[in-house]
């Protein structure tokens, strides 16, 4: 019998013009000889804002493709879309591999964005109401944090016009005015918190696959796990894929050609096996 394949990848923004993607079928070689697709968050934009019958019509349209085309396929929330599913994070491989989007590494969700001083709030409030050991665990942390995403509005997420697109777009890439030191921060915590994110909740784990930060590679942490960001269909990096089979990892590049998007180098490669202790 033949090694069941999944992939994994991340933030595809779909419906935003900062997106590569302008056709979910460009995605379809994505889907060839894999028999399980999960995409960890960041999908389509489900959140409230201007424009709320484009907003609905992306849902739809996504939810039908990845019916259609990829059955199999697995929709991990994320903050742009956290109500496109009821499903969180998801353990694989045994649970030797646990994925989740990402933003949980984050107190503040996206700590390099406009919205920091309304997630604060939004946060404050929903753990005054969810006291207890539901709110300790990492599922209740997630669900506070869902609730939290649904309430940030748009801003040119799903903006038709190229020009009001193009100023939102800018004013949110440099403002605040230390978003470029936050990202770059951020780039550079989210290993060390993923590993400790699957220490404290999935302790089995070897790798931990998110995304969220748009910043695509692989690290070795310091307690030995390996801490894996697929990257994102949005400039100035590319996206990148997990393969996952009964007892190997590998860490692929996806290039577009030809206006599709491809599988294409294998950027690495690893053995999964059981966490020594």
């Amino acid at each position: 019998m033949a090694d069941k394949l999944t992939r994994i990848f991340s933030d595809i923004h779909y419906g935003d013009r900062s997106s590569r993607v302008r056709s979910l079928a460009s995605l379809a070689p994505l889907f060839d000889g894999a028999d399980t697709v999960v995409l960890n968050g960041d999908t389509v934009d489900t959140r409230n804002g201007p424009h709320p019958q484009r907003t609905e019509a992306l849902r739809q349209e996504a939810l039908a493709f990845f019916s259609r085309n990829a059955p199999n396929t697995v929709l991990i929330t994320g903050n742009h879309d956290p109500d496109l599913s009821g499903l969180h994070l998801q353990s694989l491989g045994n649970d030797r591999v646990f994925v989740t989007h990402g933003d949980v590494l984050f107190d503040s969700i996206v700590p390099w964005g406009r919205d920091v001083p309304l997630i604060k709030e939004l946060l404050a409030a929903e753990r005054m109401r969810h006291t207890g050991a539901e709110a300790d665990t990492l599922e209740g942390r997630l669900t506070i944090f869902r609730r939290v995403c649904a309430r940030i509005p748009q801003r040119h997420q799903v903006e038709p016009n190229p020009w009001k697109h193009l100023v939102s777009f800018t004013l949110d890439t440099v403002w605040p005015p230390l978003h470029a030191w936050n990202v770059l921060r951020a780039w550079q915590v989210a290993p060390e918190r993923a590993a400790a994110l699957a220490r404290a909740h999935r302790p089995t784990a070897q790798f931990i696959v998110f995304g969220h930060t748009h910043h695509p590679g692989f690290w070795r942490t310091r307690d030995g796990r390996t801490a894996i960001n697929t990257g994102s269909f949005c400039p100035p990096f590319g996206p990148c894929m997990v393969e996952l089979t009964s007892d190997h990892l590998r860490i692929r590049q996806i290039k577009a050609r030809k206006g599709e998007f491809r599988p294409d180098r294998v950027i690495g490669e690893f053995t999964l096996a059981e966490l020594p202790g």
